[in-house]
């Protein structure tokens, strides 16, 4: 990354636009930015950063920031902007910001905020700039993309703080591990101590989880081990999730749970089979009533069943016979419908032949088929012929348009030129006009700039005669309040310290009320008090002397506040009524000028202000007026020659147009006939070819019908003959359709079959035999089998639960099984997930340092960053100082982020802490620079090569300031710039590009010295 140019406008304390060109900067190597203290050097890397980012770095970034960036030198109508041009990543780009900011309304009084704007634009090879976005968030996304890191990286990285890395040098291994955390963002590491803190947790509460799992198990085993509602005998251990023993615990007792389940399996099956014997005799006895009793109901219902068959015998007889009639006429059925088809076709032929003669002339009424399509093929040739004078009419349709819009041309022309001679005549007297306007607006635009200069100097000392009068009053009000003070703070004096006298006088009797017979006196040591001191009326005790002491104290600490408000508001008054004297305006008289001079004085120059600013509002107007003419006045001078070159075009195409229109005409006569034009003549045609066509097809197709219905006729009469009817429709007469004939020979098989089911009854020997036995006893034989069968059902019943009951068992022991294998694995991932997280947290007894994985991998970076930041420290101090980096423990601590330094001269390795302060300087810039490269390759290789150093050279030696400077000159070799941010003068003589910020009343503006 390398910078080129900064544009800075009312940022900071820079008052006006101010430009710094670091490719003149950066091409001596080392450039120097000096100036007073707070004229604003850091502003200017502020303003780099904010051009980048978006924001400023460190505690200079607030939530009001863009009022906080804003400069207070700034005009009222001057938007704050940072503006930075650079190249990253092969690209140059320009990268402008405006904080928000409160602006004066347009119309009216008071302000209103702009919101904040950004720009990205990216140079192209032909020299100009392209726009990239608008969006703060993609700007943001795409600088952070090319330069690979964040602003904080960037601050540390680019922006070189001394001071910081002081810090860093004398810090403890935790603050070390803070700042190294945020430059190589190593929470991923944190996040695997988090995440196996995590699973350690979550495979303990799975472990307990399949503990609760297996006692729930074992207090279903007891419940489902219950017999008649009673609960076994033996009883369930008591045990708790987490117990060693808990699986073996359970499995010893669903082991005699289920002997005892099986042990009443076998009882109630015994009994079962009991039931089950009984029930078998029974239901054979019903079985045999049952089946006695059905033969004879049998019998009586095949005896009732041949008497209805009798009675309906006729009727049979004659179904039979109608339905033989129909096999015969099926034969007759396809020459039926033959002849119906062929009839109704015939019917729908002579309609349509009936139709189509219709429409045509009564030339052709007694012509025939062959007749009509002989007069259908004239009218199609005749057709054919006109094909070529249709074009013809169509081109002379052609040609009377062309013509009427050569007419329409021509008068527009003529408009267009006498328009355009009319306003050319007026053409320099109208430009005369418009070129005053726009002098006017300028000068006016002059004059408001002018009067915007000395507004803003008024104002301020309006302002400050208001508040002059407003301290004047308060300065008078804490006068009295003060004076108040310092009298009750006397006045509390004089009344404690008369206390305190009182009290002194009455002492004796305040020591006498401590006294007791035979103890000793406190004061002279005797054991007897025959006569100690009394109280008198108005006694003071200690007490009341404190009081007053402490009423005393806050009388002072009140006249102090007072003292102090009256001498804040006094320093307040005098610099607001310096400021309302100071540069006094020579309509004004005397030292002193009032609140309202001073506001006459104002409002004159707003409202001259304001109507100065109202006529130069018309200078844009003006202009595009005056642009808007040069344009119409080109464009009416092309217009008019425009219309020249299409009068002299149109002659021409009107000769050609009149002789193409005669040789079309005589053309077109001969081919319309008698009908008004050649489309009128083909539509004609058309109809009749069209007509004649159909009614020769009609023709055809009803004689064709005709003679397919005469066969039909003959065919029919064969088939009636063969198949022994008299005529066809005696033969329709006999068919019938399909539902029918299903109808009649359902019910003579219906009738056919029930005549041989009874008679195959009637002969049943079986059936026969029980009709002369005596009557079954059926109810009996089924109450007997009932009561048998509840007695099977509540066997049947007891044996099923037992079944359920094993069953039940089984399966719950076989989970119970299932389960504990399941722990097994659950508490070996706890042991090892729990080893894991005490490893990865520093807890563990194999992690010997006690260090986290967070700092393990902070550690290796700081070894990294000691070994680069070395390289130069050691040629900053003649090779005297080494930095190791060291993993020992300090205390009771965890070890891994310590930082050495080794004395060459002493060979002794010592903290970083016992450097001196030059020492420490080129220690700490050395650091710096290491972390810089080692950040530059965590962030992807970004090349960096603008660099800034701020401040710490003034704790150097000369020998030690020209080998610090030697190795930053070093830098160069890697085509890197570096600027020192330095108040020492022995630089400005060594260092020869130069940015100095100057400092002013008016703000603080730069000057660039020194660069190529």
């Amino acid at each position: 990354m390398r910078l080129h140019r900064l544009r800075i406008t009312a940022f900071g304390p820079f008052g006006t636009t101010q430009d710094v060109d670091f490719d003149a900067l950066s091409a001596a190597g080392i450039f120097l930015l000096h100036g007073p203290t707070g004229a604003g050097k850091t502003s200017v890397l502020d303003a780099v950063c904010y051009a980048l980012y978006g924001s400023v770095p460190g505690a200079r970034q607030g939530s009001g920031q863009g009022m906080t960036l804003r400069s207070d030198h700034a005009p009222q109508g001057t938007r704050t902007e940072v503006c930075l041009e650079l190249t990253v990543a092969g690209r140059r780009l320009e990268i402008t910001r405006q904080p928000p900011w409160e602006r004066p309304k347009k119309r009216g009084i008071g302000t209103t905020t702009e919101k904040a704007q950004s720009w990205l634009r990216e140079s192209t090879p032909e020299g100009g700039w392209k726009d990239l976005s608008r969006s703060h968030q993609e700007i943001g996304e795409e600088i952070a993309q090319l330069l690979g890191m964040s602003k904080e990286q960037f601050c540390q990285v680019v922006l070189l703080p001394q001071g910081d890395f002081a810090r860093f040098l004398r810090a403890d291994a935790e603050a070390r591990g803070k700042l190294l955390g945020r430059l190589f963002d190593t929470r991923r590491f944190a996040a695997v101590e988090q995440r196996l803190a995590e699973q350690r947790r979550t495979t303990e509460a799975e472990v307990k989880e399949g503990d609760a799992a297996l006692l729930a198990d074992a207090h279903r085993m007891q419940q489902a081990a219950a017999d008649g509602g009673r609960e076994t005998e033996i009883p369930l251990p008591a045990l708790t999730p987490g117990d060693p023993g808990l699986a073996t615990e359970v499995l010893t007792w669903a082991a005699v749970a289920r002997t005892g389940a099986r042990e009443r399996l076998t009882i109630a099956q015994c009994a079962l089979a009991a039931a089950e014997s009984a029930q078998a005799a029974a239901e054979r006895r019903l079985a045999d009533a049952a089946e006695l009793d059905r033969l004879q109901a049998r019998f009586t219902e095949a005896r009732e069943r041949a008497a209805r068959l009798h009675a309906r015998e006729a009727e049979q007889r004659e179904r039979e016979h109608r339905l033989e009639r129909a096999r015969k006429a099926e034969a007759v059925a396809p020459a039926l419908g033959l002849r119906e088809a062929a009839e109704t076709e015939h019917r729908r032929a002579a309609r349509e032949e009936a139709r189509a003669r219709a429409h045509l002339p009564e030339t052709f009424e007694a012509a025939g088929a062959a007749g009509l399509a002989a007069a259908a093929r004239k009218a199609a040739e005749e057709l054919g012929g006109l094909a070529s004078a249709r074009r013809a009419e169509q081109r002379l349709a052609d040609i009377t348009a062309e013509r009427a819009a050569l007419d329409r041309q021509e008068h527009a022309d003529d408009d267009l030129s006498q328009d355009a001679s009319a306003w050319l005549d007026g053409w320099e007297a109208t430009r005369t006009a418009l070129q005053d306007r726009v002098e006017s607006a300028q000068e006016a635009a002059t004059h408001a700039e002018r009067l915007a200069g000395r507004l803003e100097p008024a104002q301020t000392r309006l302002d400050a005669a208001r508040r002059r009068d407003r301290l004047a009053q308060d300065a008078a009000a804490a006068y009295e309040r003060a004076l108040t003070a310092r009298e009750h703070a006397t006045a509390t004096h004089e009344h404690w310290l008369a206390l305190k006298e009182q009290r002194l006088a009455g002492i004796a009797a305040e020591l006498a009320a401590h006294l007791t017979d035979g103890e000793p006196c406190a004061v002279c040591g005797a054991t007897e008090h025959p006569a100690p001191a009394r109280k008198t009326a108005g006694h003071v005790d200690r007490g009341a002397e404190e009081e007053a002491l402490a009423a005393h104290r806050a009388a002072l600490e009140s006249r102090t506040a007072a003292e102090r408000v009256l001498g804040d508001v006094q320093a307040s008054l005098a610099a607001a009524t310096e400021t309302a004297r100071g540069g006094a305006d020579e309509a004004l008289t005397g030292d002193e000028p009032t609140v309202e001079e001073l506001a006459a004085r104002v409002e004159g120059l707003r409202r001259e202000h304001a109507e100065a600013r109202d006529r130069a509002s018309a200078l844009h107007a003006a202009r595009e007026a005056l642009a808007q003419a040069e344009r119409e006045y080109d464009h009416r001078v092309a217009g008019q020659q425009e219309a020249a070159r299409r009068a002299a075009s149109r002659a021409t195409l009107r000769e050609a147009l009149d002789r193409e229109q005669g040789s079309l005409s005589a053309e077109l006569a001969h081919a319309r006939g008698t009908t008004g034009s050649v489309a009128d003549r083909a539509a004609q045609l058309e109809r009749q070819t069209a007509l004649l066509t159909e009614a020769a097809d009609a023709a055809r197709a009803a004689a064709d019908t005709a003679e397919r219905l005469k066969t039909a006729d003959a065919r029919l009469a064969d088939a009636a003959f063969r198949a022994g009817f008299d005529t066809p429709e005696a033969a329709a007469a006999a068919l019938l359709d399909d539902a029918r004939y299903r109808e009649l020979q359902h019910r003579i098989d219906d009738w056919r079959n029930e005549e041989s089911a009874v008679r195959s009854v009637l002969a049943e020997p079986d059936t026969a035999a029980a009709a002369q036995r005596p009557p079954a006893d059926l109810p009996g034989a089924r109450a007997t089998a009932e009561a048998a069968g509840r007695r099977l059902r509540a066997a049947a019943s007891a044996l099923d639960a037992a079944t359920g009951r094993c069953a039940e068992l089984d399966r719950l022991s076989a989970r119970t099984v299932e389960g504990a294998r399941g722990l097994a694995p659950l508490r070996a991932a706890y042991d090892r997930v729990a080893r894991l997280a005490g490893l990865a947290a520093g807890t563990s007894a194999d992690n010997e340092r006690r260090m986290r994985l967070e700092s393990y991998v902070l550690a290796a970076r700081l070894e990294q960053v000691a070994a680069a930041a070395t390289v130069r420290l050691r040629q900053m101090s003649s090779g005297r100082y080494t930095l190791v980096h060291s993993d020992g423990r300090t205390g009771r601590g965890r070890s891994g982020l310590g930082l050495h330094v080794v004395d060459a001269w002493t060979g002794r390795e010592r903290d970083t802490a016992t450097l001196s302060g030059g020492e420490t300087f080129f220690a700490s810039l050395a650091l710096a620079l290491g972390l810089a490269d080692v950040v530059t390759d965590e962030a992807g290789g970004v090349r960096l090569d603008t660099l800034f150093i701020d401040e710490g050279f003034g704790s150097l030696d000369d020998q030690t300031l020209d080998e610090v400077l030697d190795v930053l000159d070093s830098l160069r070799e890697r085509d890197r710039s570096v600027g020192i941010v330095s108040h020492v003068a022995d630089l400005r003589r060594r260092v020869h590009a130069q940015l100095e910020v100057v400092k002013g009343r008016g703000g603080s503006t730069v000057c660039q010295r020194g660069g190529v």
